[in-house]
């Protein structure tokens, strides 16, 4: 049975640095369609120069763009909350 998440609870934003290259921004819990999810991931990789995907329901973004990330989803009138450092 799958539990459907509150509609008020925020995205988080993560980042993670692997031993390979200079680390990955995550952002889960994204209450988006997967098609608007593509939407806004190709804006922010246009917008950042850099690459990304969709994983999982997760968007992930190379190198480290939380600010980014943040200040964008709290002008679409997303929460959202930094989870980690």
């Amino acid at each position: 049975m799958r539990r459907e998440r509150p509609v008020g609870e925020p995205a988080r934003i993560s980042f993670a640095r692997s031993s390979k290259g200079c680390g990955l921004t995550r952002v889960e819990r994204l209450n988006l369609h997967p098609r608007l999810k593509e939407d806004l991931l190709k804006r922010w990789k246009q917008t950042l120069g850099c690459g990304g995907c969709v994983k999982d329901g997760a968007v992930e973004l190379q190198g480290d763009h939380r600010a980014f990330v943040e200040s964008q989803l709290s002008a679409s009138g997303l929460k959202s909350r930094r989870i980690g450092g």
